[in-house]
């Protein structure tokens, strides 16, 4: 691969004052029971559709980070972030209640990493307060890329379960010396290594988080060791496997360190395969387990690299291969 400087930039004064997840029934079961401000007992969440259910899953994310950081909606400048769906519709309609900016993202599953960074910059350049949120929905994601559920198609054993939970975190300039801060991002580049199988999603975006953590070690002067733990996206049992080769090929071993929030997410009997995937996945966990172990003081310094595959129904059935993204952030204690 080749490696190009200025894709590496730092922070200051990006705190992260708290976070917040909401989650669906099937991960409340899974590794983290219990650790999630809200576990829902119904994956409609009382609403007529699993649409309406990501939405208000999005609102109360939102309003559940600004209370627990005893802020009120007006201290708030910005919301950033977005969702799987066509127009990311659920960050975008969840935002109405706030009355603030907003800044809709999509960079697949790698939305949450990516407002992480959009988010800093706009704390380095004045504001205040920014809530930065991505989720996503197991039955609104199955219909939106793959088919109904009322199909009951058969899934590929390389196949991911797409996470059902919102994570919500605020960034402020707030600069409390017990505060995690985003202190570094590297942005990642488009990579396509011409993987054609849908099902198959680990593969696709594996590359591309080699690219970019390999990036982030070149322009840092770091290595593996430097980190409590490399934790990535939605790259599953498999997808793991090969970034742990390809990085090995760049001269860093990763395998001590690195966690997947999707390999992880789920216990085996649960049936998901590889794991878990999409937005939801990073967001839940670091806005409740790595947020909090960093918070004790159990990890003094992590990086978050955020993997999305940047495919779409219509590109798939055209016959196009799956290009991917990675987003990756440097928080420290």
């Amino acid at each position: 691969m080749i490696y190009y400087k200025n894709r590496t930039i730092s922070f200051l004064n990006s705190s992260i004052l708290e976070g917040y997840s909401v989650v669906g029934p099937k991960e409340n079961q899974g590794r983290f029971r219990g650790i999630f401000d809200l576990a829902l007992q119904d994956d409609k969440f009382g609403q007529q559709t699993f649409e309406r259910a990501e939405r208000k899953m999005f609102e109360h994310a939102i309003d559940g980070v600004i209370a627990k950081s005893n802020l009120f909606a007006n201290d708030i400048d910005a919301i950033i972030g977005g969702d799987l769906l066509n127009q990311i519709v659920s960050c975008a309609f969840a935002s109405r209640k706030t009355h603030c900016g907003f800044l809709g993202l999509y960079n697949a599953c790698a939305t949450f990493v990516e407002s992480l960074i959009v988010g800093s910059s706009m704390i380095a350049n004045g504001l205040d307060n920014v809530v930065c949120v991505a989720g996503s929905h197991f039955s609104t994601a199955e219909r939106q890329y793959r088919y109904p559920l009322e199909l009951g198609v058969l899934r590929s054993p390389v196949t991911q379960w797409t996470a059902t939970g919102v994570g919500a975190v605020i960034l402020s300039n707030q600069a409390e010396s017990n505060v995690p801060k985003v202190s570094k991002a590297t942005i990642g580049r488009v990579v396509d290594y011409g993987i054609l199988d849908v099902n198959n999603m680990g593969a696709a975006m594996a590359p591309s988080a080699c690219d970019t953590i390999v990036q982030f070690f070149h322009d840092t002067n770091t290595k593996p060791q430097d980190y409590d733990m490399i934790c990535t996206g939605d790259l599953g049992k498999l997808g793991s496997q090969i970034l742990h080769d390809l990085t090995l090929q760049e001269g860093y071993d990763i395998s001590n360190n690195h966690f997947d929030c999707g390999a992880s997410l789920y216990y085996s009997d649960q049936k998901t395969y590889q794991g878990a995937s999409g937005a939801a996945c990073s967001a839940i966990i670091f806005a409740s387990q790595l947020l909090g172990m960093l918070r004790q003081g159990n990890y003094k310094k992590i990086l978050l690299a955020g993997t999305g595959a940047l495919m779409s129904p219509t590109t798939s059935f055209q016959g196009d291969s799956i290009p991917a993204i990675t987003h990756l952030v440097e928080v420290c204690s």
